[in-house]
């Protein structure tokens, strides 16, 4: 009888498997690998080699708290030498001396997580058991069989590779690009991931369903959805919207995922302070690329906030244009979620693709703060019974805006206000390039088209489909020169008669400080023309002068402005209204690298900014996130105050960096001067 079959060693072949499965970032410690694709193990024995006539080799593969069968968290199968298809599967690939080369397979439906991989050995009578080690599955967007299956390979490389991007803010006339660092490769991160998904509330009432159903990115994506925020759970991000910031870090002031991730879980799953919506789509995004789930930033710009599903976001102001009452409902200069690559077996055919999801804690979903994911083919088509939270989206993308006029002595008169459309511009990261793709086409249809009546009517969205009211007196408000951060600047109400007569009118004009989700602040500038004759078939200018020392003190960091004009024709009892939100933009960072980048040697990035305020600016630190630097290396302040005109400049040390691309993203701070960004490719050179 054969002497037992002994166990001395395991290689998970870390490096090898890492390559293979574009996971070396996340190798260097313990496996990870994608399912659906095979992966290698190497076995060394002791004294004697396996045999296939007198041994028999069974492994087990489980996860959750309550691995089973019938839930797919529990997986036993034998060394065989026919490879099956679909299944959990062990296979030889080379035998020498005592050592043996296998190759195992996954499902490509497999549940996601942390897997613990053990070798049943069998030889005649005698047994014996051993921990092989434990790895982590991920989804694997280059299986064809997987549910997250995309076939480019540069969508691949943009969408569950890259760690860098851009996420855009400002406003639809001025579109500003914010440098993210979603660093979801970056050393603990994964494990974060992981935890997240085990602190989660359907995880704490039933484990072991809980990871059965992580084989669904669907269900993933929900589950993320909730958990980026802390509304229900014990979630990352708290939400704020007020500017008052004081206990935390403002929204505005994060440049990584990776810094608010590391904070959650070094709080013990207590939430990080503060987040608004950009930040929860980062973070959400950094969790499902790095779980393997491709995904992407979308900024939609006026952005409407439905509360009551009636698809219409009605505003009242007084007879001078200032708002009556305070409401929930808002068109948000622009907001931020996320969309995510996967089929959707549970809908009818041709909703697979992007699905939208939203992590930003505005509605409740089945009575959790989540949102999606929902397909964006659903949006475009008006089909708002499908799964999950499409009225919601649509209503984001397509709300109608209704002003009224409330006059002194009650009566109420509708406004017309042409220049609020809302879901424009709607933004992602270009494949491949640090530039911007606009994919508002995804979400809807051509304006007028027959295609996009058809989807109002199947979304029952009347006011879109009522007839609009042509009116023979136009205004819109224009801009002259780029409006910078500290300088005074002209707006200009553009009004145009197109009748034949003339008109007298009232026109008001303000100016007040907004925050990206509506919230005005204090007026920076008004005019009020009280008698204003309008020409026939003529068209008039009429300007606003807003100065730096009226709105520098009350800006928030938005860097918003929103200018109103409202033309009153007293004799019609006529109301226009017309709305321009202006992005003052901010200084540029400039970045240097000193020197020619080469491997394994030191580099130093000089980072400056020129003051472009009239005043000092104190308290000026920079913040610099991406590879080759420390943490403590990521802070730096400036020791002087910034004089008027001069200019605030650090070095930064990097540790050596290896071949290939790298970004580095820089936040500037100051009393004055709040979240000023930039970023600066590095292009490192064999040595």
């Amino acid at each position: 009888m054969a002497e037992e079959l002994v166990l001395e060693r395991c290689d998970l072949e870390l490096e090898a498997n890492g390559r293979d499965h574009y996971t070396a970032d996340l190798c260097e410690k313990r496996l990870v690998v994608r399912r659906g694709q095979p992966f290698w193990l190497t076995l060394h024995f002791e004294g004697r080699n396996y045999e296939a006539s007198v041994d028999s080799l069974t492994f087990s593969a489980v996860t959750g708290p309550a691995p089973s069968e019938e839930a797919g968290t529990k997986a036993r199968f034998p060394l065989t030498d026919v490879v099956e298809e679909g299944g959990w599967n062990a296979s030889m690939v080379n035998q020498q001396d005592n050592v043996l080369s296998l190759q195992l397979s996954t499902p490509a439906n497999a549940p996601i997580g942390l897997y613990r991989l053990s070798l049943e050995a069998s030889t005649g009578y005698q047994g014996s058991s051993f921990m092989l080690g434990h790895f982590v599955l991920l989804f694997n967007s280059w299986c064809p069989a997987d549910a997250v299956y995309l076939d480019s390979e540069a969508e691949r490389q943009e969408y569950v590779l890259t760690q860098h991007g851009f996420i855009y803010q400002g406003s639809a006339k001025f579109i500003n690009s914010i440098p993210w660092n979603f660093g979801q490769f970056e050393d603990g991160i994964l494990d974060i991931c992981l935890m997240l998904l085990d602190v989660n509330p359907k995880f704490l009432k039933n484990g072991g369903r809980d990871c059965s159903r992580r084989s669904s990115p669907i269900y993933v994506g929900r589950v993320v959805s909730a958990m980026v925020n802390c509304n229900d759970d014990k979630g990352v991000l708290f939400g704020r919207w007020d500017n008052n910031y004081q206990d935390g870090i403002s929204p505005m002031f994060w440049i990584s995922s990776v810094d608010i991730l590391r904070r959650w879980k070094s709080y013990g799953c207590q939430n990080v302070k503060y987040g608004q919506c950009w930040v929860f789509a980062a973070v959400a995004c950094t969790v499902l690329r790095c779980l393997g789930i491709p995904t992407r930033v979308v900024t939609n710009y006026n952005s409407a906030h439905d509360q009551n599903s009636n698809l219409v976001i009605e505003y009242f102001y007084d007879e001078y244009g200032a708002f009556q009452r305070k409401r929930s409902e808002m068109i948000w200069n622009f907001h931020c979620w996320v969309e995510s690559w996967m089929t959707r077996p549970d809908l009818k055919r041709g909703y697979e693709g992007w699905q939208a999801i939203d992590p930003t804690p505005q509605e409740k979903s089945e009575g959790t703060y989540c949102c999606g994911p929902v397909p964006v083919r659903a949006i475009k088509e008006g089909d708002l019974s499908t799964k999950y939270d499409a009225p919601f989206v649509f209503a984001e993308v397509n709300a109608d805006v209704v002003s009224w006029i409330q006059q002194e002595d009650g009566s109420v008169h509708k406004s017309v206000n042409s220049s609020m459309v809302v879901g424009l511009k709607i933004s992602t990261k270009r494949v491949g390039r640090d530039e911007r793709e606009d994919i508002t086409h995804n979400y809807k249809y051509p304006e007028g088209s027959p295609e996009e009546r058809e989807a109002f009517k199947r979304a029952n969205h009347l006011n879109k489909l009522a007839e609009k009211e042509e009116t023979g007196i136009a205004m819109r408000i224009r801009v002259g020169q780029s409006m910078a951060m500290g300088t005074d600047f002209d707006v200009f109400a553009h009004i145009t008669n197109n009748t034949a007569e003339d008109h007298t009118c009232r026109l008001l004009l303000c100016a007040r400080t907004v925050s990206y989700n509506g919230i005005l602040g204090p007026e920076c500038g008004t005019e009020d023309l009280s008698d204003l004759t309008l020409e026939p078939y003529s068209e008039k200018s009429i300007p606003l002068r807003i100065l730096y020392e009226k709105y520098c003190d009350c800006l928030t960091e938005s860097n918003l402005i929103k200018v109103r004009g409202l033309l009153i024709e007293p004799a019609a009892n006529s109301y226009l209204m017309a709305e321009r939100d202006i992005y003052l933009e901010n200084p540029e960072i400039k970045i240097r690298v000193l020197g020619e980048p080469k491997q394994h040697r030191k580099l130093v990035a000089e980072v400056s900014l020129r003051n472009p305020l009239t005043i000092a600016l104190g308290g000026c630190t920079f913040t610099v996130e991406g590879a080759g630097l420390t943490e403590e290396q990521k802070t730096v302040e400036v020791s002087d105050p910034v004089e008027a005109g001069a200019e605030a400049k650090v070095r930064v040390d990097l540790l050596p960096l290896h071949v290939g691309r790298h970004k580095l993203v820089v936040n500037f701070e100051s009393d004055r001067l709040k979240a000023v960004k930039g970023f600066r490719n590095v292009i490192v050179g064999p040595p």
